[in-house]
């Protein structure tokens, strides 16, 4: 895996994924997102990947899943993660709340290796869901 990120100007980068995918980053939030926004944006990517997939082999009508993300920082430099709270919203029909609570679990013990380095790394994770119905 790898990434180039390449400087602009200023606070301004533009980065560019092994895959081929640009991400505009900037510390001035002019053109693009903060680094660390950048950070969240990757762990709610990794655990909702293995969210839906583990419902979706549990044979769950998912229909939507949101992860909401909000965390808190150090006040000193450097200003690293020191909470992270995830908060899944799934939407579906006839979704099961324990298959649910299984896929977040599984997800934040077992396989979103983003989660699981941050936690390494000191970072308190707090995971949570809602089950929301559908007709």
């Amino acid at each position: 895996m790898k990434t180039d990120v390449t400087w602009q100007e200023d606070v301004h980068f533009t980065a560019e994924t092994g895959s081929g995918f640009k991400i505009e980053i900037d510390g001035n939030q002019r053109v693009g997102s903060r680094p660390m926004e950048l950070l969240l944006a990757g762990l709610g990517g990794c655990a909702s990947y293995d969210v839906v997939n583990i419902l979706k082999k549990s044979r769950q009508d998912v229909v939507s899943c949101v992860a909401k993300i909000d965390a808190d920082r150090a006040d000193a430099v450097p200003a690293v993660f020191t909470e992270i709270r995830i908060h899944f919203v799934v939407t579906g029909r006839g979704l099961k709340d324990k298959i649910v609570e299984r896929a977040v679990k599984l997800s934040a013990e077992e396989y979103c290796s983003a989660s699981l380095m941050l936690e390494r790394g000191g970072v308190n994770i707090v995971h949570s869901f809602e089950v929301i119905e559908v007709e």
